[in-house]
């Protein structure tokens, strides 16, 4: 083989390799509880541990060349848990808040926030705003955290906005579409997922971007979230790369 054609052959296997990257990755973070109560630890340990899973993910996906990492870290139903469960879990997102967003921002890391933060204290709806106002030049890699959300109640949301400007004038129904929808949706100007992992060995939605994930690859790993590493990750990227991405299209 020559030298040029040597090149063109790296060239092209290089392209085919970014193009199997997905560009969004959106997880279920599953698996905190189960993980501390096999050790016989409190709960809370198993949120602790799953908090370092996170940084751990995050690392990973700027490494593998993800863009765009969106992580479902507390759904509404989260609300039902016991009290000493959902006040554990608002400290630790204080603590988060507080002590990584500085890091987050050095590396590069833009950080939005969708879901009802209302239900949230006051000082955490601060840290959630101050978070996404100091990171919103960064571009390295666009992080989406779900808290406080359910994929029906946004949805229902949606409707009731899009209701709202047809009543007002603003569009006609006749023109409405999916990609108009989708722009009243929390997730208006991020792509949909490409793949979607869930951890845990639990294979279900969970009410978690029931509009946004229509196409996305589903990757369920048997592995609880607090254990959660960059193999882990790399594994559902290669299975997402082995995958034939039709969109509903029949096959040639």
């Amino acid at each position: 083989m020559s030298v040029s054609t040597k090149a063109r052959a790296t060239a092209a296997a290089a392209g085919e390799q970014r193009a199997a990257v997905p560009d969004h990755v959106a997880i279920i973070m599953d698996g905190n509880g189960r993980w501390a109560a096999a050790r016989h630890l409190p709960r809370i340990a198993g949120h602790r541990e799953g908090a370092r899973a996170v940084r751990r993910t995050i690392e990973a996906a700027i490494r593998q060349g993800v863009s765009w990492l969106t992580i479902y870290a507390f759904s509404s139903e989260n609300w039902r848990r016991p009290a000493g469960e959902v006040f554990d879990l608002t400290g630790l997102l204080r603590h988060y808040l507080q002590t990584e967003i500085a890091e987050l921002g050095a590396n590069g890391v833009r950080i939005r926030f969708i879901g009802d933060r209302s239900r949230f204290d006051g000082d955490i709806q601060r840290d959630l705003a101050n978070a996404e106002r100091a990171t919103a030049g960064n571009l390295r890699l666009n992080l989406t955290v779900a808290l406080s959300y359910g994929a029906r109640a946004e949805i229902v949301a949606a409707a009731r906005a899009m209701a709202a400007a047809a009543a007002a004038g603003a569009l006609h129904p006749d023109t409405a579409d999916d990609a108009m929808f989708a722009g009243f949706l929390s997730t208006a100007g991020i792509p949909d997922p490409d793949l979607l992992i869930r951890t845990s060995g639990e294979q279900r939605l969970s009410n978690f971007l029931l509009w946004q994930a229509a196409y996305a690859e589903l990757v369920f790993l048997d592995v609880m979230w607090p254990d959660f590493s960059e193999a882990h990750f790399a594994a559902a990227l290669a299975e997402y790369a082995r995958r034939e991405r039709r969109f509903g299209a029949r096959p040639e």
